[in-house]
């Protein structure tokens, strides 16, 4: 099909504390459009401070979807994402719109582009049920050893921490007899049915790192442990997929006696430094997208206006 001829979609990703939103809300107010969020944690209510979610004051008028709308005990995956963001993208069109896709989940973005099939991945109770069991006796690591021996790729892609994926990799090799990451990769070698300009936000590395650094420190000033706290006391615990999140699970460890507050702290930057190492590696491995290196630009409104000239190349705008 002929790119004129598909639909625009406008993406902006980037690790994790690279400055997407002040960028986002920007070339948002430019195109007078919205933005469909995708970032695995923000969906969840609750969870404001540890997710680094935009507030309502923050959003400047621009309408956002996917912020805030799920409970931390329901399950939100990729297929669940793909869903409800179409769904999203099919509003924003009917008003004469482009969809802006953000946030710094890389599975999530691809899946959404390229209208990735996860039919075969039907959950097997009876599969699942029992990898569950094997994590509960002998632990995440060693769970996730055995997804290392079958799917190098998935592993090398999905931590240890991520129970729910790691099962997932495994039901899907055992139902069908070979790797995730090889179904998935074969999905997206198929064409995307939209006309889409993929931008990627990043950063000198050392300033990125203390960025986070800085980041975090200023979560726990917010409060991020009295949600933690909040989220305990309503009944949420590491079983919910949304308390496994980065500053969540470290903190509740902190909570549950298992470390002091300093080593939670501690933790939750390195895990988050490291977060950011492999967001860059992801998008390196994609195709047709256009890096945008903030030390580059004087000014936010000198990378827009890059941004601008892609969009006219492109004739999505």
């Amino acid at each position: 099909m002929n790119e004129r001829n598909k639909r625009p979609v406008i993406v902006l990703t980037g690790p994790t504390a690279v400055g997407k939103t002040k960028t986002s809300i920007a070339l948002a107010k430019r195109l007078q459009t919205s933005i469909i969020s995708a970032d695995s944690m923000q969906v969840y209510k609750y969870m404001d401070i540890g997710s680094a979610k935009i507030m309502p004051d923050e959003m400047e008028h621009v309408t956002h979807y996917l912020v805030d709308v799920f409970e931390p005990s329901e399950e939100f995956h990729v297929v669940r994402f793909q869903e409800e963001a179409k769904k999203a993208m099919e509003l924003i069109w009917d008003q004469g719109k482009i969809p802006l896709v953000v946030g710094g989940t890389g599975f999530y973005i691809q899946a959404l582009l390229y209208d990735i099939d996860f039919q075969s991945e039907d959950a097997d109770l009876s599969i699942r049920r029992n990898y569950e069991a094997f994590a509960a006796e002998h632990g995440a690591e060693s769970l996730h050893q055995k997804l290392a021996e079958v799917d190098p790729r998935s592993a090398r892609e999905i931590h240890a921490n991520n129970v729910k994926r790691v099962i997932r990799a495994l039901e899907f090799y055992e139902k069908n007899g070979y790797p995730i990451s090889q179904h998935n990769e074969t999905e997206r070698q198929k064409e995307s049915p939209y006309n889409f300009a993929y931008f990627v936000l990043t950063d000198d590395r050392e300033k990125l790192y203390r960025n986070i650094d800085a980041r975090v420190d200023l979560m726990m000033r917010q409060g991020l442990l009295d949600e933690v706290r909040h989220l305990k006391e309503m009944g949420y615990t590491k079983a919910d997929n949304a308390m496994q999140g980065l500053g969540y699970k470290e903190l509740l460890d902190y909570l549950d006696g298992v470390c002091t507050l300093d080593e939670a702290v501690s933790i939750i930057k390195r895990d988050t430094r490291h977060f950011a190492k492999r967001q860059l590696t992801w998008f390196r491995r994609e195709k047709d997208v256009t890096w945008l290196d903030k030390s580059q630009f004087a000014t936010t409104d000198e990378c827009l206006d890059q941004m601008m000239k892609v969009l006219k190349e492109k004739q999505i705008i």
